[in-house]
């Protein structure tokens, strides 16, 4: 199962960066200014900057509470996007 958000934000570079860089003492995270991948435990994390979105892509392993996961991402977002919170996740 893959899910994606488009999450509409002018930042998402910035919120792409800051939250790979806050999941990187956990985790190997792969970033860069335009897109990163999270192995989370629940199963990876990829995001992509557009100038007007961040493209939010989860992949929940089996095993995984889905609406938690979905969650944990849009928490996690919305803290450094505090400015704009809450975002909008359309999980498709």
């Amino acid at each position: 199962m893959t899910l994606t958000a488009k999450v509409p934000t002018p930042n998402a570079s910035r919120y792409l960066q800051q939250l790979c860089k806050h999941w990187s003492h956990k985790f190997d995270v792969k970033f860069d200014a335009e897109q990163g991948v999270i192995p989370f435990p629940m199963g990876p994390i990829r995001m992509k900057a557009e100038p007007e979105a961040l493209v939010v892509t989860i992949e929940p392993k089996a095993d995984a509470d889905v609406e938690k996961f979905k969650q944990v991402v849009a928490d996690h977002l919305d803290r450094f996007a505090f400015r704009e919170a809450p975002l909008t996740f359309n999980w498709q």
